[in-house]
């Protein structure tokens, strides 16, 4: 059996990972066909219908303009998604480059990319990315997933850093070495997929971090920016609403409740599956064992 198929086998018997999939493949179909089957969108307004509660036209009700609050919160959900999907890639693959190039080449380079993760470390990056913001009011929502991944990626280049300084002695690095490879083609080809479970567990739960941050800049009105709308911002806008409207918070809130709780279910099935020395793998592949002797 090969090491993948196993990892699946590992991940098809965690129930909480494989619900917590299919919500999040859900919801990111939900996000981006949901707002072509309905006859509203984010921008335009329904004025016979103010402040109304789900019912079937607007089944998830409308605001106090009369924008329809489904199209409004998929439109959110695309943004979340789309920011917290760009966020995990982008500081998971840095992360990756300046660990292992710390931890290869050491000296000057380990030096200089180590005192720039302490840096980084040590900053607010809420204040920071609070105080930058307003520079970037009206510009591209991309510039608000540099400044977030700026800041998320640190932690994990020292663990790269670290398992990147016990790969480098094993025998198919020293092996790559001997056969003239050049240090960017052995970091790629040798160091880096053999740390591929760290990063993709580092990926999969950067995805919901980014999701939490971005709703939290954009609750305090520095992320997305109107006219366009993330969960946070109306989560922001419909906070007072909660208990006299409550279909304006509870829709934005659930869904990003619902996607943070798939993501962490998601991350720990995989966690599990990748890692055969998991106690709880090993309690279930027990459990199993026991049954079919049965």
């Amino acid at each position: 059996m090969t090491r993948g198929r196993l990892v699946l086998i590992r991940f098809m018997r965690n129930k909480l990972a494989l619900v917590g999939l299919v919500l999040i493949v859900g919801m990111y179909l939900m996000a981006f066909v949901g707002p072509f089957l309905s006859k509203w969108s984010y921008d335009t307004q329904d004025y016979s219908a103010f402040l109304e509660p789900p019912y079937a036209d607007h089944i998830f009700g409308t605001d106090k303009i009369g924008t329809d609050m489904f199209a409004l919160t998929m439109r959110g959900l695309q943004k979340s998604l789309l920011i917290g999907l760009l966020v995990a890639l982008i500081s998971t693959t840095v992360a990756a480059i300046v660990g292992a190039t710390a931890g290869y080449f050491l000296g000057a380079a380990d030096k200089a990319l180590m005192w720039v993760v302490d840096l980084l470390l040590v900053l607010p990056s809420f204040l920071i990315i609070a105080i930058l913001s307003p520079w970037f009011r009206g510009k591209s929502w991309f510039l608000l997933v540099i400044m977030l991944a700026a800041f998320q990626w640190m932690i994990t280049a020292r663990i790269v850093r670290g398992m990147t300084l016990t790969l480098k002695e094993r025998e198919f690095v020293k092996a790559a070495k001997f056969m003239g490879q050049p240090a960017r083609t052995i970091i790629a080809k040798h160091i880096v997929p053999n740390m591929a479970s760290l990063l993709i567990i580092d990926a999969t739960i950067n995805v919901g971090s980014a999701v939490l941050a971005e709703t939290g800049l954009s609750y305090f009105g520095f992320g997305v920016q109107s006219p366009d709308v993330s969960l946070g911002t109306l989560i922001g806008l419909n906070a007072e609403s909660a208990t006299t409207f409550p279909w304006l918070f509870l829709f934005p809130a659930g869904f990003l409740v619902v996607f943070v709780l798939a993501v962490n279910w998601v991350g720990d099935g995989l966690r599990d599956a990748l890692d055969p020395t998991s106690t709880r793998v090993r309690r279930k592949e027990k459990k199993d064992t026991k049954e079919k002797a049965a």
